[in-house]
């Protein structure tokens, strides 16, 4: 029996289904209860609340997440040696857990939750950084989910949390910032995984803000970003000059001078910029 419920211990259900993590799928387990429900706590009260879960594997956060009350668990799992267990998981709490098996990028999980829906997920490391985009530049706005609990490498999360003028700084923090409020709850190192990582991992929990902080079209918002960093020792009036005509002037009105680096221009000032290119 687990210290969480009356499941067994993590390790015997790892030894039992014969589940080692895969590199190719991302996969590194946590093997500690105890820690997977804590990361669950960070995701805060999920009483009468849907829960999205990418990538559950043997289910440790899984159980953290039902342990402390979800109402719902969906759990989008690709490997399908993984599929035994997680049943054995949704047996335990009376259904409470529903798994999808396939890939998180292709899949709409929207058509199997009801609102309100957290997501917390410790992500596979190959697909984390893409979902957390897509879920913050959806066209409309509020999207689906009231808060993520994400874990990523830690200088992924880093990147997510980053301010003007560090070297993290870039197009992660933009997007999280821009429409979320964004923090890192929780440090975890290698050793707590199995197997362990060559890296440090951080768990990052954002919050939906009503609206975003600045007005901006999301998909001109996300190009005129991308364009800037993806040559950030350049100036901007380099970096973007295939972004639209006359992008120098363009600069200028939103208050960036056009001999500034991306890495110096703050989400308020990106957003006027956006707002600039949407022009005709």
């Amino acid at each position: 029996m687990s210290a969480i419920d009356t499941l067994p211990p993590l390790r015997e259900v790892i030894a039992t289904h014969g589940l080692s993590a895969r590199k190719s799928l991302g996969q590194n387990f946590l093997l500690d209860l105890n820690l997977t429900a804590k990361i669950a706590r960070q995701a805060g009260d999920l009483t009468g609340c849907d829960v999205l879960e990418i990538g559950p594997g043997p289910g440790g956060l899984t159980r953290g997440l039902l342990a402390e009350g979800a109402r719902h668990v969906l759990a989008i799992e690709k490997d399908p040696r993984c599929l035994p267990a997680l049943a054995e998981i949704s047996s335990a709490y009376d259904g409470k857990l529903t798994v999808m098996e396939g890939d998180a990028l292709e899949i709409n999980p929207l058509e199997h939750l009801t609102p309100p829906i957290r997501v917390a997920a410790n992500l596979p490391y190959n697909v984390g950084t893409e979902l957390l985009v897509r879920w913050l530049t959806p066209a409309e706005w509020p999207p689906f989910w009231q808060s993520l609990t994400l874990m990523f490498q830690r200088e992924v999360a880093e990147r997510i949390v980053a301010v003007p003028g560090s070297k993290a700084y870039g197009r992660l923090a933009l997007l999280a910032q821009w429409r979320a409020d964004a923090r890192i709850v929780l440090h975890l190192p290698p050793e707590a995984f199995t197997p362990p990582p060559k890296v440090s991992s951080a768990v990052v929990h954002l919050t939906a803000l009503p609206e975003p902080r600045f007005p901006a079209d999301p998909a001109i918002l996300n190009r005129v970003v991308a364009a800037g960093f993806n040559q950030r020792r350049k100036m901007l009036r380099a970096s973007l000059k295939g972004v639209a005509p006359d992008m120098e002037d363009r600069l200028r009105t939103a208050g960036i001078k056009p001999t500034e680096r991306a890495e110096q221009v703050s989400l308020e000032a990106f957003c006027a910029l956006a707002r600039e290119v949407a022009k005709k």
